[in-house]
């Protein structure tokens, strides 16, 4: 069985670390430092099953990467999960013009996080059955 792909951005190399030790026996992770590598990394046509995004980083934050990906046709479906360490993160997602699949607040809780992605594989893959 192919593992799913899950896009992760975010620009704190421990973060990307704890994600690939905590994730990367299930599935099948592209890791990018910031929106700007990851919409050339989604723009060379590669379609992840999911994306994991911090809001705050430089040059393109994650509010402005995943805005970008919500209006294009082509990606505006794919599940999203921010997991960032942002002040007031429910008042900042829920004032977001796109909706997004989960929310985590770092520092994050690994369990909390694969179980929030199984929910949304779960959610996803009931909608296409």
């Amino acid at each position: 069985m192919t593992k799913k792909q899950i896009l992760i951005v975010d620009d704190e190399v421990s973060i990307l670390k704890l994600l690939n030790f905590v994730l990367s026996n299930e599935y099948q992770l592209v890791i990018k430092t910031s929106g700007v590598e990851a919409l050339s990394w989604l723009e060379e046509g590669n379609s992840p099953s999911l994306i994991i995004s911090d809001l705050e980083m430089p040059y393109f934050d994650g509010s402005s990467f995943i805005y970008n990906l919500k209006i294009s046709g082509f990606y505006r479906d794919t599940p999203v999960i921010i997991l960032s360490g942002a002040a007031n993160l429910a008042e900042r997602v829920s004032q977001m013009p796109f909706q997004l699949d989960d929310f985590i607040p770092k520092p994050f809780n690994p369990t909390q996080l694969k179980e929030a992605i199984s929910n949304v594989f779960r959610k996803y893959d009931s909608v296409g059955s």
